[in-house]
């Protein structure tokens, strides 16, 4: 089979497969081994996306009635952690029709709302679960077996230790990793595997119970909450460089009120219209700030030369018009990040510069927080 390859800037990179297209071909072995009883060593599946991806089968046990077996994930070039993870399905044959499906060892158990799966189930999401389903009927009717029941239980040896290097425990899956993926693909540095994980723990607040989401764009907003306000740290949404996404997102989702906290060197960008705060989409942090400065003082030339925000944030306050440029500065991230939720969102903004100092704040920033501790 050939690699799957995807162009990523300028580079050319393999694709893996997600833990879910490796857990239906498992199952899809297993079940054809112990209806044939004869090994086999190499299965296709047919991902969502499209490709087929041929799995070679490993460690084939055999019982009385069961079958179970490995595939290796293989996550391509993505810096994925479960990459080399044995993905385990046993099969059994059962009594009663239908297709049941569960987690064993390594995968981890549902307990907070608003996820994939209901609260108690295996963290075995609804794609993969529909793909391991289509597989195990396929055999069925390959094998004119359609009215017999299966039950399938997918394990990941090393699956609790390996979760804890993932989203797992601040999303409340505990006990293992999750079987993921829509399309069956990895591709690597997958934005959109981000951007799903956004909205996951944006769902898990809503379930929650929240009227006011907060979010942060990574572990600097999360550090000055939790010392600054003593905020639990499973409570803010982290939108990493995906502010517009989070923005769009926390609206489509329900939400009327988003408090975002963020230290200024990501959060300037957004007063500059940036919707993602990633270097490779534009710095351009001087150049607001100066533009900001410019109505009180033209300062140009001293903040060319900053390669840091928070030099910066000093030569602006040193010049005695911090008071002016910092408001504005957060009344713009404002009427931008309003904008993109159409305005149908009331937005507020905490700006804060190195050691944890809280720069500025909009008008009712602080009330939003307060609604942040509550759950009505």
């Amino acid at each position: 089979m050939e690699p799957l390859y995807v162009e990523k800037a300028g580079k050319k990179l393999r694709c893996g497969y997600t833990t879910g297209s490796c857990a239906a071909a498992a199952s899809k072995a297993a079940l054809k081994m112990l209806l044939t009883c004869d090994d086999i060593h190499t299965v296709s599946i047919k991902t969502p996306k499209g490709p087929v991806y041929t799995a070679e089968i490993m460690d084939i046990k055999r019982e009385k009635d069961s079958v179970s077996c490995a595939v290796i994930k293989d996550g391509g070039d993505d810096p994925d952690v479960t990459t080399g993870a044995y993905i385990y399905a046993k099969v059994t044959i059962k009594d009663e029709e239908g297709i049941a499906i569960d987690g064993g060892h390594g995968v981890g158990r549902v307990t907070k709302p608003g996820l994939d799966q209901k609260i108690g189930e295996a963290a075995i999401n609804s794609v993969p679960r529909k793909m391991i389903k289509e597989n195990i009927l396929e055999v069925l009717n390959e094998f004119d077996a359609v009215n017999r029941g299966v039950q399938v239980i997918i394990s990941v040896p090393r699956g609790e230790e390996i979760a804890e290097k993932t989203f797992n425990p601040k999303l409340g899956i505990v006990g293992g990793i999750s079987i993921l993926g829509t399309t069956g693909i990895v591709e690597p540095m997958s934005d959109d595997a981000i951007v799903q994980t956004i909205r996951t723990e944006i769902r898990m607040r809503k379930a929650e119970g929240r009227s006011t989401l907060l979010a942060a764009p990574g572990n600097y907003g999360l550090s000055f909450l939790s010392e600054k306000y003593q905020m639990d740290e499973s409570i803010p949404v982290m939108s990493s460089n995906f502010i517009y996404d989070t923005v769009r997102i926390a609206l489509e989702e329900g939400f009327e009120k988003l408090l975002f906290v963020g230290h200024i060197g990501k959060l300037v960008k957004v007063a500059g219209g940036i919707k993602n705060t990633h270097s490779m989409y534009g710095d351009h942090r001087m150049e607001i700030l100066s533009d900001l400065s410019r109505n009180y003082l033209n300062l140009d030339s001293e903040l060319s030369e900053c390669v840091m925000t928070d030099e910066a944030v000093r030569i602006i306050s040193q010049a005695e018009i911090s008071d002016k440029v910092f408001p504005r500065m957060a009344n713009e991230i404002k009427r931008n990040m309003e904008a993109w939720a159409d305005g149908k969102m009331d937005i507020e903004i905490i700006v804060f510069s190195n050691e944890n100092a809280e720069l500025v704040s909009t008008k009712d920033a602080h009330d939003f927080l307060t609604d942040t501790l509550s759950i009505k």
